[in-house]
């Protein structure tokens, strides 16, 4: 039997956690949405206006293709890496891990890690020099194997700026799924797998009827973490193209910015990131809602 108050005791230590999370989310949420209500410029008194910035972000152009934007980073950073990292990730556990070794497994995965804990701006400057229209690395390289009329100017073609960015989006968060999906081929049981062997089933049947049904908890959560990490993406946009050309990378997180400190339009700023961080909270809470599901699904069949 627990000792008189030690529920209590236990509360102590979620005290510095919570009063963090209110210091550092709350509070400047809560007061990014009431300058959201007003009409100012940064400096001086804000005017309330109600939801006189609402309403003009209904009608704003720029605001609907900056979230456009958005839809396709959601592709390029959670709808493509977790399907590749699926792939890699029963790939390597499979093959590479039976046939070479785990530490070459895990060396592997380390590799494709490397680019989630690389500095955004350092990963930016770098895919900056590589996708350059003059002397970059990838038009070199198209020219050198005889393929130069394919040369780009990857990041000042607006038709092209924005899928280059995808393509570097995809590359810095492959890493992610693949270990959190390797983590969790490591709790299935592996003699499912050899009866389906036994059963004459080949590697993909087992891949579909085995690997993706055990982990669909792990799915659910890196599906939901990268949705996240594509509306709020802001770093990379900004290193690499500032939102252009012509507006073709924009996004929300980074036309807030450019609202908020360049146009001075601070009222209507905190309007979008208010909006954005909305949808980011009702997508967190979605995804928690499947998640749970899923896990009461498993418990179920299991029971």
């Amino acid at each position: 039997m627990k000792a008189p108050g030690t529920r209590d005791s236990y509360a102590l230590f979620l005290l510095p956690g919570a009063l963090a999370f209110l210091a550092v989310v709350v509070v400047p949420f809560l007061m990014n949405t009431g300058v959201s209500f007003t009409d100012w410029q940064g400096v001086g008194t804000p005017e309330w206006s109600g939801l006189a910035n609402y309403r003009a972000l209904t009608d704003d152009a720029e605001f609907w293709e900056s979230f456009r934007h958005s839809l396709l980073m959601v592709v390029a950073m959670a709808a493509v890496p977790t399907a590749l990292g699926l792939v890699l990730a029963a790939a390597l556990f499979d093959h590479v891990g039976k046939d070479f070794g785990p530490r070459t497994a895990a060396v592997l995965r380390a590799c494709f890690y490397l680019p989630q804990v690389l500095p955004v701006a350092v990963a930016g400057i770098v895919w900056s020099w590589i996708l350059a229209p003059d002397d970059g690395s990838l038009n070199e390289l198209l020219k050198a194997v005889g393929l130069g009329g394919l040369r780009q100017d990857w990041l000042g073609d607006p038709d092209l700026a924005l899928y280059s960015v995808m393509g570097v989006m995809v590359w810095v968060q492959l890493g992610f799924p693949l270990v959190v999906f390797m983590a969790g081929l490591q709790r299935v049981d592996p003699h499912l797998y050899e009866a389906a062997e036994l059963d004459g089933a080949g590697w993909w049947r087992r891949f579909a009827h085995i690997t993706l049904p055990q982990i669909r908890p792990e799915i659910h959560v890196v599906l939901t973490w990268c949705t996240i990490a594509a509306l709020k993406v802001f770093g990379a946009v900004y290193v690499l193209t500032k939102g252009g050309p012509g507006g073709a990378t924009n996004v929300p997180s980074y036309f807030s910015f450019t609202t908020f400190f360049e146009k001075t339009q601070a009222g209507y700023g905190a309007a979008i990131s208010t909006v954005l961080t909305v949808i980011i909270l009702v997508l967190s809470l979605a995804g928690l809602k499947l998640q749970t599901r899923a896990e009461d699904a498993e418990e179920g069949v299991r029971a």
